[in-house]
């Protein structure tokens, strides 16, 4: 049985890929990992299709035609993933701010503790974010606060990108009917899984801001989440969410 798969979305990180893949084979937990590269100019997909020779039937790659958005990479990966018969899926960015190290504590939590989706939180204690100015610091946080007013969300950090799902998760969210493709994405994703009743944990992380490559972020990316969450909450007053 194929259990983990770490998918791993990237555009133009030659400077990380290849450190982050080898770190999360080194990890006590196996792990599969996929690269859902956009057609880096940098010569990232061609450095993971390198490093496949070494870490064979452990290291994938689909690469697309083109910067498509995070979401539909996500997507992507998804499909892929429920495909190929994994069990637990993970979402991971290939920068380091998300500590691979903390995958394990993920993987317990669902795989032991009987949870359906982990989210790798940085605000469930205090405020735990090292190397962002403070404006995008503020900017994150209270966004928190936004999307848990619109929403009544629970969650303290349901803008985050570090979250495992089970399988079955992935399999009663409409994939095909997620709407947004920025960091929207991580919202609509998590509004479903607690529409669905799906039991979800936040677990305590370190984001510690990429020191190599460039962020991805953009005010375009930060508005769509904006404005994204009342039209998330509207949508859902017409859905029927049951399992």
């Amino acid at each position: 049985m194929k259990e983990n798969l770490v998918i791993i979305p990237t555009y133009n990180e030659i400077e990380n890929i290849e450190a982050i893949i080898r770190k999360v084979f080194s990890l006590p937990e196996a792990f599969h990992v996929l690269i859902v590269d956009d057609g880096s100019p940098d010569g990232t997909g061609m450095k993971v299709k390198e490093l496949q020779s070494e870490f064979a039937e452990k290291l994938h790659i689909q690469e697309r035609s083109g910067k498509l958005g995070l979401g539909t990479a996500y997507i992507h990966g998804f499909k892929w993933a429920l495909a190929e018969g994994y069990q637990i899926i993970y979402e991971m960015d290939a920068d380091f701010s998300h500590n691979p190290d903390d995958l394990v504590r993920l993987f317990h939590s669902v795989k032991n503790d009987g949870y359906d989706v982990a989210i790798g939180s940085r605000y469930i204690k205090g405020v735990n974010v090292v190397n962002w100015p403070m404006g995008r610091v503020l900017m994150s946080y209270f966004a928190g606060v936004y999307v848990r007013f619109i929403t009544r969300m629970p969650f303290m950090d349901p803008t985050g990108g570090f979250i495992c799902y089970k399988r079955e998760v992935l399999e009663t969210i409409p994939l095909d009917k997620i709407r947004f493709v920025g960091y929207a994405f991580q919202i609509e994703m998590k509004f479903n899984a607690y529409l669905y009743k799906f039991n979800i944990i936040e677990i305590p992380i370190i984001f510690t801001d990429r020191t190599k490559g460039v962020s991805k972020m953009s005010s375009a990316i930060f508005q769509e989440a904006v404005l994204g969450v009342a039209m998330m909450k509207v949508w859902s007053w017409f859905k029927k969410f049951e399992r």
